[in-house]
């Protein structure tokens, strides 16, 4: 599911700059500057980052507090529509890595965005975790056999008007995926030490409706590779929250 897009607007805006807001913004994310960086914050330490106490963490969680809970510069929806998403940590032996998505680049919008498995909660759904699992099965081939969940993220709420809750879930690695070519381009994996290091971590600003906007960003380029993954807006803000909880 893509939880990245970003509606411009106010309130009290004219009802054409509404209009228009309600669309999502259309910029690329990697050509805006960066803001601030992470490097003033410490990295998760190792021994955090294991099967184990990840489960211990989740199971009895610190006091802590999330840094952002919504695209803040979003409209204001009162209904918004409820989603489920999946956050992937596959318990390697050398190491957790996150799973993660990239949208085709055939769709009309937010084509090729980096995304966690996951979309709406269905009525059949008998809950988030039930959404998240079967969206992963769905998009990905990922079988709920081989996921653990073991805790949520806060919820968040995108610009787009879902009100989404991230499952986090331990993936017992071995598996092969099955990518549904309508909505999936690629999936790779991100060593989960790399993403719990605020050095990787960029507030970037974008000028929106006459304002300046920050968002979360995570590019990756893997060891060897050519492409950067470009992990930006809600999923990089959820992998900040996850930061936030384990640092705590």
């Amino acid at each position: 599911m893509d939880v990245n897009s970003i509606d411009p607007g106010a309130e009290s805006a004219p009802l054409r700059e509404v209009e228009a807001a309600m669309q999502p913004a259309r910029f690329d994310p990697r050509e805006m500057p960066i803001a601030a960086t992470g490097e003033s914050l410490p990295p998760v330490r190792p021994e955090r980052l294991d099967p184990e106490a990840l489960r211990r963490r989740f199971a009895h969680p610190p006091a802590w507090q999330p840094e952002q809970t919504d695209d803040r510069f979003r409209l204001d929806r009162a209904d918004p529509r409820a989603a489920a998403v999946l956050v992937p940590l596959v318990a390697h032996r050398n190491g957790t890595t996150v799973l993660l998505t990239q949208r085709t680049f055939h769709l009309r919008d937010h084509s090729g965005q980096v995304a966690f498995p996951g979309g709406r909660i269905e009525a059949d759904d008998a809950s988030p975790a039930a959404a998240a699992l079967r969206e992963a099965r769905e998009e990905v081939g990922l079988e709920p056999s081989r996921v653990e969940v073991i805790g949520y993220l806060p919820e968040y709420l995108t610009g787009t008007g879902f009100q989404v809750t991230p499952v986090v879930g331990l993936v017992v690695p071995g598996f092969e995926l099955r990518l549904d070519p309508s909505e999936v381009a690629q999936a790779f994996e991100v060593p989960l030490a790399f993403l719990m290091d605020p050095r990787h971590h960029q507030r970037r600003r974008v000028q929106l409706g006459g304002h300046e906007r920050t968002f979360f960003a995570m590019p990756y380029r893997p060891p060897g590779g050519i492409d950067e993954h470009f992990i930006w807006g809600a999923t990089a803000a959820m992998l900040r929250n996850l930061y936030r909880l384990l640092i705590a």
